[in-house]
């Protein structure tokens, strides 16, 4: 929890995150536990990052601590993602986050659709094909 928090407050410095704590729990709780799997990377016996990726391929998350920016973690998360979805990986990425979606596009990702979110914000639908 707290490295989502982290985060997500550092790429949306505009957005109240403490706020939304209870909300995250919950969908964690009962949205992404059920259905994904959660792999995380460790550095030194520390959190580095994790990602969610659902048996349909459908990655919901992936968050790195900041101190790992810049790392491989991101890669060997994206790496781990992609060899659990071998067919295929789907995600939505906010449309103003540009770092993001660099890192997406480097890793073969392609721009597949437009959504808006729940808080009306704008979407890029993304995707790898082997």
């Amino acid at each position: 929890m707290a490295l989502w928090l982290e985060t997500w407050k550092l790429a949306y410095p505009a957005i109240d995150f403490d706020k939304r704590v209870d909300w995250w729990r919950e969908r964690w709780r009962t949205e992404l536990v059920p259905v994904a799997q959660v792999v995380v990377a460790e550095h030194d016996g520390a959190l580095a990052g994790f990602v969610t990726i659902d048996a349909s391929g459908y990655l919901d998350q992936l968050v790195v601590a900041p101190a790992h920016w810049g790392s491989d973690v991101a890669r060997l998360l994206m790496d781990e993602a992609k060899r659990l979805s071998p067919s295929g990986v789907t995600l939505k990425v906010n449309a103003d986050n540009a770092r993001a979606i660099r890192f997406y596009l480097r890793h073969g990702f392609v721009k597949t659709g437009d959504e808006v979110n729940a808080s009306g914000r704008a979407v890029d639908v993304m995707a790898w094909v082997p």
